[in-house]
């Protein structure tokens, strides 16, 4: 290897003008034997001149030709050397050296951004910012590692993004299970409903079968004994119709007697109502059990949204009933779920009337009302309408509202009813007992509003959680 550089080495040396250092363009040889690159002789004789070679100083009388054996060499051997460079270049990146003055010290054009040489090229740099070489290294380190610190924590984001959608996946396949197993089960009980109600509604199809054979059978059987009755006057009146006349005159008066009295008999008639009511089975039989199985299903005007939950709150299976747990969930940062203790309804409402009651009994920490969509879930933020929420509080025993300006009630509150009037603009409270207006928010709403939920620890309270119930129909 060493060898074979020595070689290109002096191919190199021999293949170079000694004006430009270059390998031979046009090579031209004067006769002293010494060769140039025809234009650097040409411009060496104008500065100097003369015609005298560069290099041994002997006078040339005459312009001489392009040597072309010399030019087809040099020409084979600068497409080497370019194929050759293009190779390194494509494989390292491509080294800041001076072929000319490697041994001068580099400076670094700001403006240009490059290194140049001091010797080639300072003068056509003394209007731009240069700077050592050393120093302008150090300051792009600087701002490489700046880049390079910038390029890891995205990455670091990324990844926690991407881990926190590894945490999505796995709570959606929880979610599913969780999901079909409570909608197996609430099929289930309608199925177990609907399978009661099929066998009750055949029980009473066959027992007003039984009852109405019995009716028909009870008519049968006095038909039949009446018609073995009529049978047996009939022989008798045939027999003695067969009698001569005195046998026939000492008998037929009683034979006549018993045929008029059941001559008089009247004829039987068919039972009304003997055959099954079947439109009382089927008629709107459906809706019949629709509106049985109402007393089984209960409607809530308010379901909780789980993924906006906090990671504290544990909400009913139904998604109607929410309380502060003992223990913090794993659970994933989603955009939609609350930095503070809190879960917002499922369903928001941008117009209209809307109302529900919630049930607090004696728990001890509560906030009820209702939220803006846009509202910060994990800033910094207060629970007034200034941050997009209108609520009743109740804490440390007291009513308050979101800025902590107490309000006066009759008696302690067992339920809560929650009314928006959104075309009013109004949030108002009530007491569902007696309809005692407790407080009202007047204010602009520009955006959908949701329920809005927030609940402490219970304490020693008997009411562990808040739930929520269909408000009564009556206008206040």
């Amino acid at each position: 290897m060493a060898e074979m550089v020595e070689k290109i080495a002096l191919v190199d040396s021999f293949l170079s003008c000694h004006v430009c250092s270059e390998t031979f363009r046009d090579p031209v040889s004067l006769s002293c034997n010494h060769s140039f690159c025809s234009s650097c002789l040409q411009k060496f004789w104008e500065q100097a001149g003369n015609k005298n070679c560069p290099i041994c100083k002997r006078s040339s009388k005459e312009n001489p030709s392009i040597n072309f054996s010399l030019k087809e060499l040099a020409d084979s051997f600068s497409k080497r050397q370019n194929e050759a460079s293009s190779e390194m270049e494509n494989k390292k990146e491509k080294k800041v050296v001076c072929e000319k003055h490697s041994e001068v010290p580099y400076w670094f054009c700001k403006d240009e951004q490059r290194a140049v040489c001091p010797v080639c090229e300072f003068s056509l740099h003394q209007s731009h910012k240069v700077v050592p070489v050393e120093q302008a290294v150090s300051e792009l380190k600087e701002q490489l590692r700046s880049d390079l610190k910038s390029l890891q924590d995205k990455r670091n984001k990324q990844e926690e993004v991407k881990t926190e959608y590894d945490e999505m996946i796995e709570h959606c396949k929880k979610q599913l299970l969780s999901t079909e197993r409570q909608i197996k089960a609430e099929f289930n009980k309608l199925h177990q409903f609907l399978k009661e109600e099929e066998e009750s509604r055949l029980a009473a199809l066959r027992e007003e079968e039984e009852q109405k054979g019995k009716t028909i059978s009870r008519e049968m059987k006095r038909i039949q004994e009446q018609i073995s009755s009529l049978s047996d006057s009939i022989s008798a009146v045939e027999e003695d119709l067969q009698k001569d006349n005195v046998l026939f005159l000492s008998s037929y008066k009683a034979t006549q007697s018993r045929a008029r009295g059941q001559r008089s008999l009247s004829d039987p008639q068919l039972v009304s109502g003997a055959l099954i009511d079947v439109a009382k089975h089927l008629g709107n039989l459906s809706f019949r059990v629709w509106e049985k199985m109402k007393d089984k299903v209960h409607f809530s005007p308010v379901i909780l949204d789980p993924n906006s939950a906090n990671r504290w709150l544990y909400l009913s299976d139904d998604l109607t009933s929410v309380r502060h747990g003992d223990e913090w969930q794993q659970l994933p940062d989603n955009p939609e779920r609350n930095k503070y203790v809190e879960v917002f309804g499922s369903e928001g409402f941008s117009l209209g009337k809307h109302s529900w009651e919630v049930e607090v009994g004696d728990h001890p920490d509560w906030y009820l009302g209702l939220v803006k969509e846009s509202v910060d879930r994990n800033g910094e933020r207060d629970v007034t309408p200034q941050f997009g929420i209108w609520c009743l509080c109740y804490e440390d025993g007291k009513y308050t509202d979101g800025d902590s300006k107490s309000i006066s009630v009759k008696k302690n509150l067992q339920k809560i009813r929650v009314q928006l009037d959104y075309d009013r603009g109004e949030v108002s409270f009530y007491d569902p007992e007696d309809m005692s207006h407790i407080y009202t928010y007047r204010d602009t709403f520009t955006e959908k509003l949701f329920p809005y939920f927030s609940v402490g620890e219970a304490a020693d309270a008997k009411m562990t959680e808040i739930k929520i119930r269909e408000a009564d129909d009556g206008e206040i």
